[in-house]
């Protein structure tokens, strides 16, 4: 039987350790004969720890077994002993530094919930450890200087989750869509070296992988890139192979008529393309970023981005190849082919891709393929995103989330908010979503709202607001941490297009009002607090109209913050991944 370490290490249970520490508070001279526990009164408060240990099924934390030494003295009557134990219990996390053992943990590979964490890192590789000593100084700097005391507690208790604790001392943003167009077509400077426009379609993928891992290695969420935004490098390497297949049939004498000229242009130019996203999946999934782990980046694939018939054909071409790829793998050490994890991909379907007669059918019939052996693409609607995604003009916008989750809000000003980035692609009167970014992400636990609740309706939506208020709060500190934030600190970021082009010095607090930018409220547990309030599935008839009240409760208070702060509150369904044991544990 094991517990599990402060520091996040497993060890076995040793019952000696809690017989010696309930001892020390017995044996203290404030206690007088009548007020203290008997040796046989102790070893049944440990028995019963024990045989509670085995019944749980997992190893329980330090805390746990505390708080059982706890209730088991309690439970014995003398509470002068718990008071003194408690207090000693105070004193010593107070004197602890966790951060020193966690720390040796990882480098040892003895650190259980590091390994658990994400599946995306592997923790004995030198250069993640690294990544996560940087982020357990992070966690200790975030929960003793940087949060009010009961947002900390409340998110060690498991009532909230504050998100990326181990990246937020420093002045970091979570996700975005990067501006590639604005970087390829008006050039960018990577570790201080102008890049300037790419003069063919192998080279802009070979650049927008190097903008990848500079943007990932700034910031600590996921971001997404546009394929329509390479697309215009296809004719400019066709106008290239064009000459040079014309110089060569000069130098040499050959003739050929435009059927076969044209047959040689294109087949050269497949190569090319061929070539150019083999670069982007390989290149993504080698490259490792300061995070200690490949850029978590997606790619988005929509025909209607294009700007005219011809782009958009070369655009299908390089889905197709994007399809293609991934449909076939890559391979691992062994040789054997396999689902790479990045980029992900998220297909577009729209009027000329949907029907068995439209023209570009088959890119969907590929895409579902694909999806059935890969598990990607994912997909988007592009008539329900102009139903949901409407801008300051009325009209439906239809874009890519930013990684692989979380979606902007619409433009409100309907004219790129008045280029306040100082992107080199602005156009005036037209919406704005490649160069905007989110600011960060608080999760609320509504299962425990519910099960504190103990299914009082009333004490219910106290609670909630309660919790909401905390939630509203914990953003703020995200909000407040980021401003005053100078461009110099990302440069990729601020300075070089990947979102703005501010100058040196210059700070990045413009971009945090007005809606260019966004801060979640997330939720988790809908289904589990509908089905303990109410008896039944948040999908269910009886189930459903609390579940929307519920999300009407957290879109208001969104609503109202915005109101209030000119700050873009959006709601967040959190995917919890190993913050679902925590919540479960809470």
């Amino acid at each position: 039987m094991k517990i599990i370490k402060r520091s996040g290490s497993e060890v076995l249970f040793d019952r000696e350790k809690i017989v010696l520490a309930i001892r020390k508070a017995n044996n203290r001279q404030e206690v007088n004969e009548k007020e203290r526990l008997t040796e046989a009164q102790i070893n049944s408060i440990v028995d019963d720890i024990e045989i509670e240990c085995h019944k749980s099924g997992h190893a329980l934390s330090v805390e746990n077994i505390q708080d059982l030494v706890e209730d088991g003295i309690m439970q014995n009557g003398a509470f002068k002993v718990a008071k003194l134990y408690i207090t000693y219990r105070y004193l010593h996390n107070l004197q602890r530094n966790t951060t020193d053992e966690q720390i040796l943990s990882l480098l040892e590979e003895n650190n259980e919930e590091v390994k658990q964490e994400n599946s995306n890192k592997n923790p004995t590789v030198v250069s993640v450890q690294r990544d996560y000593m940087a982020g357990e100084v992070s966690k200790d700097i975030t929960r003793r200087f940087l949060l009010d005391e009961d947002i900390a507690a409340a998110h060690d208790q498991g009532l909230i989750h504050f998100h990326d604790a181990d990246y937020f001392a420093q002045h970091m943003h979570n996700c975005d869509l990067v501006n590639l167009e604005d970087m390829l077509q008006n050039g960018t400077v990577i570790s201080g070296t102008k890049i300037d426009r790419p003069h063919s379609f192998s080279t802009a993928c070979n650049i927008a992988t190097q903008i990848i891992a500079q943007v990932a290695s700034c910031q600590y969420g996921g971001q997404s890139i546009s394929l329509a935004h390479l697309a215009p490098f296809v004719q400019v390497s066709r106008e290239k192979i064009q000459k040079d297949i014309r110089d060569t049939m000069s130098e040499t004498g050959i003739t050929v008529d435009e059927q076969q000229f044209k047959y040689m242009v294109e087949r050269r130019l497949r190569s090319e393309i061929t070539k150019g996203v083999q670069t982007i999946q390989y290149q993504v999934i080698t490259l490792m970023t300061t995070n200690g782990q490949a850029p978590f980046v997606t790619v988005f694939m929509y025909l209607n981005e294009a700007k005219n018939e011809q782009e958009k054909a070369d655009l299908a071409i390089i889905i197709e190849e994007v399809l293609k790829q991934r449909y076939q793998g890559v391979k691992n050490e062994k040789g054997a082919w396999i689902t790479p994890a990045f980029p992900k991909l998220i297909y577009v379907l729209e009027n000329d891709n949907i029907e068995p007669n439209s023209k570009y059918y088959y890119l969907t019939e590929l895409a579902a393929r694909c999806t059935a052996r890969r598990m990607v693409p994912d997909y988007i609607s592009e008539k329900m995103m102009f139903s949901m995604k409407v801008d300051g003009n009325g009209e439906g916008n239809c874009y890519p989330c930013m990684g692989c989750r979380s979606f902007l809000t619409p433009d409100k000003t309907g004219n790129g908010y008045a280029n306040i980035a100082n992107a080199g692609n602005w156009q005036p009167g037209v919406s704005k979503y490649y160069g905007r970014f989110n600011q960060g992400v608080v999760t609320l636990n509504l299962v425990d709202v519910a099960c504190s609740s103990y299914r009082d309706m009333d004490k219910f939506w106290q609670i909630l607001g309660e919790r909401l208020e905390l939630c509203h709060r914990a953003l703020q500190i995200r909000h407040n941490r980021l401003m005053g934030t100078k461009s110099d600190a990302a440069p990729i970021l601020w300075q070089n297009g990947a979102l703005a082009r501010l100058k040196k010095g210059e700070t990045i607090d413009k971009l945090l009002f007005g809606g260019y930018s966004t801060i979640s409220l997330g939720y988790a547990g809908l289904c589990e607090c509908v089905r303990y309030m109410t008896g039944s599935s948040h999908t269910s008839e009886e189930g459903k109209p609390f579940a929307l009240k519920v999300m009407h409760a957290l879109n208001d208070a969104c609503a109202k913050w915005k109101e209030a702060e000119n700050i873009d509150y959006s709601l967040y369904g959190t995917p919890l991944e190993s913050t679902t044991y925590k919540f479960a544990k809470c």
